[in-house]
């Protein structure tokens, strides 16, 4: 990203001045989940012949289920037998489960942005496509059961990301405005929703390729918390607030 290029996703940052509230995603936006489910996916599905026996890789993994609804992964592995894709899905998240609680560690420098979050009293909520009972035990696990105000399940939803309810369902959940509200996301369907919904996205290039996330116009693309091109951009927000103040 050029110099121009992180110039302009700040002053884009700014406009949200004064921010009232920030939005993230769950698997891969506060914690780096996915090797879990790629592990969980390739063992299970290895084990009932899929893709005849053959291990899936980690590009498959990306292109076909990363960041998608599970009733989508489901048709896309199961095409014609969503039952059987539903009830395949059903025991990977159960088998997930059991793996995070075992080794889920949150993203660099998280706590660092939750810190700076509730220092400035904003509105926060967790909006995902993660089932529910996976969203809460991660969420759990992280320590951030009282820091989220809020945790929408795109299922609960009349559509799941990449479609905007989830995002627009958060903003009423903790009466925040799009027009002063951040999120964090890392998928291309969650980056998608979030623009669609109206607001700017900080994707993080966590397990995704930055140029994938692109394609689906975040404002700034970021490794994780710790980048300080991130920081510039909440500092130039915070002095945009205090001037419109």
């Amino acid at each position: 990203m050029t110099a121009s290029s992180e110039n302009c996703a700040e002053s884009s940052l700014a406009r949200l001045a004064p921010v009232e509230a920030v939005l993230f995603d769950i698997d891969g936006t506060i914690c780096d989940s996915d090797p879990l489910h790629y592990y969980a996916y390739r063992e299970l599905l290895q084990e009932i012949g899929f893709n005849g026996g053959n291990p899936i890789t980690e590009e498959f993994f990306i292109e076909t289920i990363a960041g998608k609804h599970n009733d989508d992964t489901a048709l896309a592995l199961f095409p014609g037998d969503l039952q059987r894709g539903l009830k395949f899905v059903d025991d990977k998240e159960a088998m997930f489960r059991k793996l995070a609680a075992q080794q889920l560690k949150p993203l660099n420098g998280l706590y660092k942005v939750t810190k700076w979050v509730e220092e400035r009293g904003l509105k926060r909520a967790a909006v995902t496509n993660a089932p529910r009972e996976n969203a809460e035990l991660m969420i759990s696990i992280l320590g951030l059961t009282d820091f989220f105000q809020a945790v929408i399940i795109g299922s609960e939803c009349e559509h799941a990301k990449p479609y905007p309810d989830p995002y627009l369902k958060g903003l009423e959940a903790v009466k925040a405005s799009k027009d002063h509200t951040l999120v964090f996301e890392d998928s291309v369907s969650g980056i998608k929703a979030g623009v669609a919904a109206g607001m700017p996205v900080v994707g993080l290039a966590t397990r995704n390729p930055e140029q994938l996330l692109w394609e689906a116009k975040p404002t700034m693309v970021i490794k994780d918390y710790d980048e300080p091109k991130l920081w510039a951009a909440l500092e130039e927000l915070e002095k945009a607030g205090a001037l419109r103040q």
